[in-house]
């Protein structure tokens, strides 16, 4: 039977874990900021039918290829954060590939230009295409499968009831957004998009406030 990890060992793995979470916020707080500010910098697109990547093109479109990697960032390091904050039966390797691979298709999506409304089909549009469903498809699966984690963690059982139904809610929206072509696409996006980050700060906070809690109480 393996023996129980020290205590020095284990407040050594909640700092670790407190520190991912400081970075996750710090990273979506700039992903958050940056797209509010550039969409007072762009008055020119319509933001209920403007679709983001839309924003890409332009002058001001490296803040959103800085925020959409940014974003990438700070989901990458939410994972990291939750498995090493999550008891060692509950934790899986998989949300944390989804959330590694989200986030890489997320970069690709920022410097690869969609098609304009109008011009032929290219390469690099359907690069855009590709990597864009994949990245709603792999950081929302990893949202639902990191949310099963919790449930079979007795110590995030609480964040599971709420977490998993907006987990769920999301990988839901991407269909939706996908099947209702008659929706404005420029909102019906952001809503995901919003609902999406909503969820990683949500959960960021929650790992920042428990592993701050047990770093004080263990020191």
């Amino acid at each position: 039977m393996p023996s129980p990890p020290s205590p020095r060992a284990s407040l050594h793995a909640v700092g670790i874990s407190h520190r991912w979470a400081g970075i996750a916020l710090a990273a979506l707080a700039l992903f958050v900021a940056s797209a509010l500010a550039l969409h007072l910098r762009r008055p020119d697109l319509d933001p209920v039918h403007s679709q983001m990547s839309l924003y890409l093109i332009g002058p001001w479109g490296p803040l959103l290829q800085a925020a959409y990697a940014s974003l990438a960032a700070g989901m990458g390091a939410l994972a990291w954060g939750l498995r090493s904050a999550s008891s060692p039966h509950a934790r899986s390797s998989a949300p944390l590939l989804l959330f590694g691979l989200g986030g890489l298709a997320l970069t690709i999506t920022a410097y690869a230009w969609m098609d304009l409304p109008g011009v032929d089909r290219t390469f690099e549009g359907l690069v855009h295409g590709l990597s864009a469903q994949a990245a709603f498809l792999c950081a929302t699966g990893g949202m639902v499968l990191q949310a099963l984690r919790f449930a079979a963690d007795s110590a995030w059982r609480a964040t599971a009831r709420w977490a998993l139904p907006w987990a769920l809610l999301c990988f839901a929206s991407i269909w939706v957004l996908a099947a209702w072509r008659d929706a404005p696409r420029g909102l019906a996006q952001k809503t995901v998009i919003a609902l999406i980050v909503g969820w990683l700060v949500c959960v960021a906070l929650t790992l920042w406030r428990r592993t701050r809690r047990r770093h004080a109480h263990a020191s």
